[in-house]
């Protein structure tokens, strides 16, 4: 699949998700098999553009081409402006949100309260693609309501403006994440564009994934909710579309591993005291279905400062290693 000059190897992309894929989570997925990483959604308004949420999200250097970041907002001139700035700082493809579902998001009519505003759609995607020098995607659900279901629409206007892919997430706006996603409107738009379109939403294993592919003849899959705690899943999803078989799981050994890189990076990226609060729900994750996650997740997020983050986690993953136990004393 391309999207402009670039070719997107393999056909697996990290979804957009705020407070998850900042660059140390691109970074690392990305190394472990994303073929594309796309920036946690940031805002059209300068005002915000100096905060330190928006530097630490407007910070590219050092990531692999192609750097994707997604931009959020309503009036049209200020988020050909937004796109403008992007590029300036590092963008090489803009992606325009249009799926988001959070309530703050929609009340200020950003995310995908916009698919309820057809002209609207129109005029920021000819405004976006005309300001930037670079591929313009776009995120969608498949409507604002599930009796409003105008994806295709919006489909043919994001192609008619010059958008170069498109990412349908398989729900409408008031389903959140509730219910199965529906890759029958996910098909149905696929065979209408020409424009590569990728598909999001419930696809959770290598399996799913070449499923969903087959389903919708889609060019790509965006994975979200499901790479949470499991970056490797990139790598599982590609080798599965590359060869039809199965690779096995990492070793604890692996994760434990892939975790300590992950936190060192996190408490580098953000000094330690913030990136001990952004690295919790990250221990969370990758915790889960492993014995005494519970007690490690309630003990580990009591650690102070980045030195017993890292101990609490090696000694966790090191006794499931050695078939202990773990042994969950307080942390220092």
């Amino acid at each position: 699949m391309r999207i402009g000059p670039y070719n997107i190897v393999p056909q697996v992309i990290l979804a957009p998700m705020a407070g998850v894929t900042d660059k140390p989570y691109r970074q690392l997925c990305k190394r472990l098999g994303a073929g594309l990483a796309v920036s946690e959604m940031t805002t059209s308004d300068p005002r915000f553009w100096n905060t330190r949420k928006s530097l630490h999200r407007m910070d590219h250097a050092g990531e692999p081409a192609p750097i994707s970041v997604q931009i959020a907002g309503t009036t049209p001139g200020v988020m050909a402006e937004a796109a403008r700035y992007n590029v300036a700082h590092g963008a090489q493809i803009i992606d325009i949100n249009m799926g988001c579902p959070a309530k703050k998001v929609c009340n200020a009519w950003a995310g995908s309260a916009l698919m309820r505003d057809e002209a609207l759609v129109a005029r920021i995607l000819e405004a976006v693609v005309r300001a930037a020098d670079v591929p313009v995607t776009l995120k969608i659900r498949t409507g604002w309501a599930v009796d409003a279901r105008n994806a295709p629409l919006i489909a043919r206007i994001a192609e008619d403006c010059g958008v170069s892919a498109l990412t349908v997430h398989g729900r409408t706006r008031d389903q959140h994440y509730a219910g199965a996603a529906e890759y029958d409107t996910v098909a149905a738009i696929k065979t209408m564009l020409k424009i590569p379109v990728i598909a999001n939403g419930d696809i959770d294993s290598p399996c799913k994934a070449r499923q969903v592919l087959a389903m919708t003849g889609c060019d790509a899959v965006m994975i979200g909710r499901a790479a949470q705690g499991r970056p490797w899943i990139f790598r599982e999803i590609a080798h599965h579309l590359a060869t039809g078989e199965v690779l096995p799981p990492p070793t604890l050994s692996e994760v434990r591993d892939i975790l300590l890189g992950h936190l060192e990076h996190l408490h580098a990226f953000y000094g330690e005291a913030h990136g001990l609060r952004i690295a919790r729900k990250h221990l969370g994750w990758y915790a889960t279905d492993h014995p005494e996650n519970a007690a490690f997740r309630a003990v580990v997020n009591r650690a102070e400062n980045a030195m017993d983050q890292l101990r609490l986690t090696r000694d966790y993953f090191d006794a499931l290693i050695a078939g202990a136990t773990p042994e969950l004393a307080t942390a220092a």
